[in-house]
């Protein structure tokens, strides 16, 4: 059985783990340390950016993460959940984590009134891409996605 629950502040030691894990899928070089601050500050410190729910064995083996935040305004006055990543450890992948925190995300959304639930992928991840349809989620091809890095972390133009 699997359970989804929010992330608190005596997660951040599993958390610096699966964002290490994540760095690690993409190419880079996992600093843990760093990450256990970074997410203390961010999802626990004055200014919360974002919100995780984490998957969990019965053994309480966390087996996957979603993380996520609330954009808006979406349609009309609305708001909307932004699935930003959705990641399952490989040695639970076809278990249904994925879809246990997918659809918890869904509940998220409506017990905050949002309209929809939005997120991208990458093009060349076909496993992703085959899961999101097998959801019945559908392509929307109607925005350009773009990025501007600052240097050293400045969120600044």
């Amino acid at each position: 059985m699997i359970s989804v629950e929010r992330a608190v502040r005596a997660d951040v030691p599993i958390l610096a783990e699966l964002i290490g894990e994540i760095e690690a899928y993409y190419g880079g070089t996992p600093s843990n340390d760093e990450y256990a601050d970074q997410i203390t500050a961010l999802l626990f410190g004055t200014h919360p950016v974002a919100h995780v729910l984490l998957a969990r064995a019965e053994d309480r083996q966390v087996l996957g993460m979603a993380s996520y935040s609330f954009l808006w305004p979406a349609a009309g006055a609305e708001a909307s959940l932004y699935l930003k990543e959705l990641f399952v450890r490989p040695d639970a992948r076809k278990r249904g984590v994925g879809r246990a925190l997918m659809d918890a995300l869904g509940q998220a959304a409506a017990e905050t009134g949002c309209s929809r639930v939005e997120w991208t992928a990458d093009h060349d991840n076909p496993a992703a891409l085959a899961f999101y349809a097998a959801l019945g989620a559908q392509p929307h091809n109607g925005k350009i996605f773009y990025r501007v890095q600052q240097p050293g972390g400045a969120a600044s133009l």
